[in-house]
């Protein structure tokens, strides 16, 4: 897949609310009301992730969780940083 370009990643950023770049990585932070809510998000998000073939950095910090994405085989941001993106967005 692709790099996007720095246009594209705006316009994709856009439809994101709450993500935004940093070095490089698409990146949020979620909070929940608990470890146990948390966890639940985090196991949500790796079987989308693993069925895509695509797996954010994952910090669980309590009822916070943190996800990055970047694609590390095309050097930067691609469709799946965002796809991925959307669909944890959904989950909560």
């Amino acid at each position: 897949m692709p790099k996007l370009n720095p246009q594209q990643i705006k316009e994709q950023l856009a439809a994101l609310p709450g993500w935004q770049i940093e070095n490089g990585e698409l990146v949020r932070t979620f909070a929940f009301k608990d470890f146990i809510e948390a966890l639940r998000f985090v196991n949500r998000v790796g079987e989308t992730a693993e069925k895509a073939g695509h797996h954010p950095d994952i910090d669980i910090r309590y009822n916070r969780v943190r996800l990055a994405l970047i694609t590390h085989d095309a050097g930067g941001l691609t469709e799946k940083d965002f796809q991925l993106a959307s669909h944890a967005s959904k989950l909560v």
